[in-house]
This record gives structure tokens, sequence and C-alpha cells, in this order.
């Protein structure tokens, strides 16, 4: 019979039993019931609402329990619904009344509850510290591509020259802002829930602040409709996962573009791609694609939290079962791609020739020719006019601004003297962006710095 059972008078339908469990995919929060019913059952012994020795052997065979699990001698089963009613069946089973002594004072309402802050709270300092280990990675990588100048880009065209080191630090930014809303993000979910029961709390004088400090967290659930009901926190670290993801597949699609033939700025490593079972030359960008693909994933598993919260009333109504597959999907999904990100950029060649040449077509310097006109005096919309028809007059010639002699250059413009020259070239235009956020070299460093020093705030 079902721990619940003593008001049915039938069974629960095969089909619908299978339906209606959740043990397939909350089994992985064991170790968080486990140590929430720790938690309770000293709580219990200490207020005297059970008697002492029964809360020290729940307590003792809980951990029996625990290190069972681990070690792979447990086999959870599919008639005890969830994870919660598997760990008090297997322990009543070993002490008896003792253990039916467990759930005193408490629902699987706010007990879930409890398991999903505790297991997210854990998930987010993970995936927070593999990110802290990408942009490790992304700021090596800026250090070591200070001098490698490349094309910096809008709709997709040539824009103006940067350096890899410069584009680098913009997902390193993107990334911090991302490890910031975790932190954000598990300032509420750090909330002890139980104690709110299945919705209006309990009679027993329990003795919340006790729990709260055995299990870590900072602050507990002020209203207990509230504490079983809310799943506020899931939504937010699922919407925290879409935009990293999001920042990933940004990436990822510059990286399929920049190692295509065409682009030839880097090179996948080998161990970060695969080839076709059909055309002998491909080297396929297959782990940038996936990333790409399974945004979409992630997306989706924030959706499905959403539209599940969208139409329940207070309190604990069981659709929100769905929360965890959903939630557990994206944070898999998660963890995988950051992983494999970092190894595929950590491992590609960077071809800095190639990089340089890029930068050095499309005009890229015609906005320092402007800026050039400018600090000559000349108005800013007309030095944009006048080199707007530069770069018509080079389109027809066949040449870039570069390669114009000083006849070409005066014909434009009677201001214009020989140290356009080097007002032009690519490494003045980059360099002499040395304002905070730039791409010149010294910005760049300094930019690094403050990176190490975040990354430094976090340790």
């Amino acid at each position: 019979m079902k721990l619940w059972g003593g008001r049915f008078s039938k069974n629960t339908d095969s089909e619908v039993n299978d339906f209606n469990s959740s043990i397939r995919f909350d089994q992985r929060m064991y170790r968080q019931d486990i140590l929430g019913s720790i938690a309770h059952a000293k709580m219990l012994g200490k207020c005297n609402i059970i008697p002492k020795e029964d809360s020290e052997l729940i307590v003792k065979t809980l951990r029996e329990i625990l290190s069972d699990i681990e070690s792979g001698k447990v086999e959870f089963m599919i008639d005890a619904e969830d994870i919660h009613m598997n760990i008090e069946t297997i322990l009543t089973k070993r002490i008896g009344n003792a253990g039916k002594r467990l759930h005193t004072g408490r629902s699987r309402n706010d007990q879930v509850a409890l398991d999903v802050r505790m297991y997210i709270k854990d998930e987010i300092v993970e995936i927070k510290e593999m990110l802290v280990s990408l942009e490790k990675s992304l700021l090596k990588l800026a250090s070591e591509n200070l001098d490698t100048i490349m094309p910096g880009y809008t709709h997709l065209q040539k824009a103006q020259p940067i350096t890899l080191a410069h584009h680098t630090l913009a997902y390193f930014e993107m990334f911090k802002r991302d490890i910031e809303r975790l932190e954000d993000t598990y300032k509420r979910t750090d909330v002890m829930p139980l104690g709110s029961g299945a919705l209006a709390g309990t009679t027993y004088p329990l003795d919340r602040e006790f729990v709260k400090e055995e299990l870590g967290f900072s602050k507990i659930t002020q209203n207990s409709l509230d504490g079983v009901s809310d799943r506020d926190f899931v939504i937010e670290l699922a919407s925290c996962l879409s935009i990293i993801i999001m920042h990933l597949s940004r990436y990822s699609e510059e990286l399929i573009l920049w190692n295509t033939n065409e682009f030839q700025f880097i090179e996948m490593d080998d161990g970060c791609s695969t080839g076709s079972s059909i055309m002998p030359q491909k080297k396929n960008p297959d782990v940038a694609e996936l990333i790409r693909g399974k945004t979409g994933r992630v997306y989706g598993d924030l959706m499905s939290i959403l539209t599940t919260m969208k139409g329940i009333p207070l309190a604990y109504n069981k659709d929100m079962q769905e929360d965890k597959e959903c939630i557990f999907d994206a944070i898999d999904t998660i963890k995988l791609c950051v992983s494999v990100f970092e190894k595929m950029i950590t491992t590609m060649k960077i071809n800095k020739e190639r990089m340089f040449d890029g930068a050095g077509g499309g005009f890229t310097n015609a906005t320092d020719a402007a800026d050039y006109l400018v600090k000559k005096g000349m108005p800013f919309r007309q030095a944009h006019e006048v080199v707007g028809k530069m770069v018509a007059y080079a389109l027809d010639a066949g040449k870039a601004l570069s390669d114009f002699t000083m006849d070409e250059f005066k014909n434009c413009s009677d201001v214009i003297e020989d140290d356009i020259y080097d007002a032009i070239s690519l490494y003045t235009c980059v360099n002499e962006r040395n304002i905070v956020g730039g791409p010149a070299k010294e910005a760049c460093k300094k930019a690094i710095e403050k990176g190490e020093e975040f990354i430094g705030s976090l340790c």
C-alpha cells in the first residue's frame, strides 16, 4: 500500500501509477532529499516532537542509506512514486515505526520545494565554476592576441579594424554578466521552505531557524502558501541558462564562419571536428554547430516551465512536477556545452596573417581617414562626404586607401599631407583608440587586468 493510501479502497491503476511517478528523473536529488530529512529529523528530536532516540536512529539510518545509494546498493521503485517516498519507504523497511515518525510536521509539498532549492543551489555553484574556468581561458586567449589585428563587423560587413583580444574580451564581458546573474539567482534560491507544510504550516513547534542553519540556507520563506508553490527560482535559473547558451551560440556562429574556406581566420582542432561519410576533404565544426542547435532546446526548457506555471492557482498542484525535467535538462545541456566550448576555443589554431589581411580589405580605415580630416579642421560631416568619395574612387581604381598617391589624396582634399599614411595604417587605427573599452593594446591590457581582478574576487 502507498504511504498515503489509508483513504483509498483500491490500488492505483498500473498505467496511472507509472504516469504519476517521477522517480525516473527526480532520483538525482537523492542526496538533497536525505540531507534535508536528516536536518528535519534532528530538529524533531531537538524540539521533543519525536523521541530523541528515534531521531538519532533516523539520522543514523539515513546516512547509511545515502552511503548505500552512492555505492550502487539501492534500487529505486516506480511504485514509490518519487525520490521522497522511495527514501522514506527504504527507511521504514529498515527501522519500522521509528522511520514512520520522520514525516511528522512536513509535507511532500515543502519537502520537494526544499530538495529542488538545494539541488539548484549546488548546480548554480558548479555552473559558475565552469564559467569561471571559461573566463580564464578567454583572458589567456586575449593576452596572446593583443597584436592580432582583425576586421570588426557591423551587419556582417567589414567596419573597422580591431584585435582578436578586443573581440575575445567582448565575450568575457558577456559571460561575466552571466556569472553575476547566477549569483543573483542563487540569492533568491537560498531560502529554506521546510515548515510550510502542505500549504498552511503546521501545529507542531518546529524550529525552522535550526533547519535553515543545518542546511546552510541564508533565509527562511515568510509565507507557507508561497513556500510550497514558488518556482520563480527555477524560472530564473532557466532564464539565466538561456542567456548563457545564447552567448555560446553567438560565439559559435562566428567561429563557424571564421572556420570556413572563405574566412580562414581559424582552424578547428581535429579533436573538436568531425568528417563526412562521403566527402573525404571535409572537416566540420560540429561542436560549434551542436551548441548553436542546443540553444533552442534550452529556450524550450524555459518556455516549458513558464507555460506550466502561468495558470496554476495557489498552492501546490501536480503540474509543478513538470518543473524538474525541464530544469534538469537545461542544466545538463549547459554544463555539457560550456565544457566542450572551452575545449574548442583552447585548441583552435589562429591564422593571424589571414586576420590581418582581412582587416586590410573593405576600407576599414575609412573612419580614421575622416577623423584625420577632422583633426585638420574640417567639419565631420564634410569629412565623411570627402572620404565617401575617396572610397568610390578607390573602388573604381581597384585599390585601397593606403595605396593612394599623394596627388590622388590632394585631389580629394588639399588639407591632406604625408602623415595621412600613418594615420590610416591598421596599427594606428587600432592603437589610437586607447580609451576605456577600446581595442588599443594598452586598453585591452587594462581590460585583462580588470578581468583578472573579477575572477580573483570570485575565488
